[in-house]
């Protein structure tokens, strides 16, 4: 099958990570960049050897030869951006969080649906082998009956950048939806269901959460803490603990060793075992996941429910948040389950 053709919607930082490794990952090219700046498209193809240069989205959108487009735009910007794309045939790599809310998710996931196009968020832990290695662990039930499982996703700013999008509201910022929204993501994930209820308590600058503790409550007396915030010191880690064992990842997002992705796993005894998974750059194992998402034509995926859930998870949260009180989850909601 020929490559995937890509094109970037803008120049964010992001995308200078992100653009080597659409070169790099196998059934994918990298074919164009646009921004609003033909001046910053120029220079940006120019760095990566790109060799379409677009002074606008759209017109990205209307090359016949891009199949594809990665989008790191601010989550103001997604929503549009999407329906634009889905509108013009092209699946569409999404950054995260997918949207400001979820009835913003869902209309994405219906432009999509229309037009039949693969919709995938920009989560690129969980398509890595060291995500699988967790999950088969996790579920081969060595732990015995979860019990609970604690997140933290935070970074320090010394002064609060105002100019930054990350503090207005209304481009999608907030510590919740950008650091959180991986807290959210994992807990989902592997307690492989929805939570009932949940109650979070925040620190706001210019209405907008820059600090965030929450609790989630699940069936069967399960429970999970989420911290996420511009005020501490980088830590990215989670732990899942059940009656006899445990598991502890101290850098999910992102390994602090790129070339040894590990975890531990704890047993009742006190012995630890550390494991270390093959390593691939999370970047490519992101765009090689979507690749063949796209050439199986699964326009209807469990990562994209897992999307869903993980917003409708967040506005529950900022919800509570901002009334003090705690958030029922409504139901139904979608429950398919993504397979390792």
């Amino acid at each position: 099958m020929p490559d995937l053709r890509f094109a970037i919607l803008g120049t964010a930082k992001i995308a200078r990570t992100v653009a080597p490794k659409i070169q790099s990952a196998d059934g994918a090219s990298l074919v164009g960049v646009a921004s609003r700046s033909a001046e910053k498209a120029a220079a940006f193809a120019d760095e990566f050897q790109i060799p379409k240069v677009f002074d606008s989205y759209q017109a990205a959108l209307d090359d016949p030869d891009v199949d594809a487009v990665y989008i790191p735009l601010p989550p103001s910007l997604h929503l549009e951006w999407t329906e634009k794309a889905a509108a013009a045939g092209k699946h569409v790599l999404c950054e995260k969080p997918l949207a400001r809310n979820v009835a913003e998710v869902d209309q994405m996931i219906a432009a999509c649906r229309r037009h039949n196009v693969v919709l995938l968020d920009g989560v690129m832990w969980y398509h890595t082998p060291r995500a699988t290695a967790v999950r088969e662990v996790v579920a081969s039930g060595q732990f015995g009956e979860l019990r609970q499982l604690t997140s933290v996703f935070t970074f320090r700013w010394d002064t609060m950048p105002m100019d930054n999008l990350r503090l207005h509201r209304d481009m999608g910022g907030g510590a919740l939806l950008d650091l959180g929204w991986y807290c959210v993501g994992v807990t989902l994930l592997l307690f492989d269901e929805l939570p009932q209820k949940v109650f979070a308590k925040a620190n706001w600058c210019n209405d907008v959460d820059t600090r965030m503790n929450a609790f989630l409550w699940f069936a069967d007396d399960k429970v999970a803490t989420i911290e996420c915030g511009f005020d501490t010191v980088r830590r990215r880690w989670f732990e899942i603990a059940g009656a006899t064992g445990a598991l502890v990842c101290d850098d999910f997002t992102r390994p602090w060793k790129p070339e040894k992705p590990r975890f531990w796993t704890h047993d009742s005894d006190g012995k630890s075992t550390e494991h270390v998974i093959h390593h691939k750059p999370q970047e490519e194992c992101m765009i090689e996941a979507f690749c063949e998402l796209v050439r199986t034509n699964a326009v209807e995926h469990p990562w994209l429910t897992l999307s869903r859930n993980t917003q409708h998870v967040c506005d529950a949260l900022d919800q509570s948040a901002r009334t003090g009180t705690v958030t029922e989850i409504e139901y139904p909601l979608t429950t398919q389950k993504a397979k390792p």
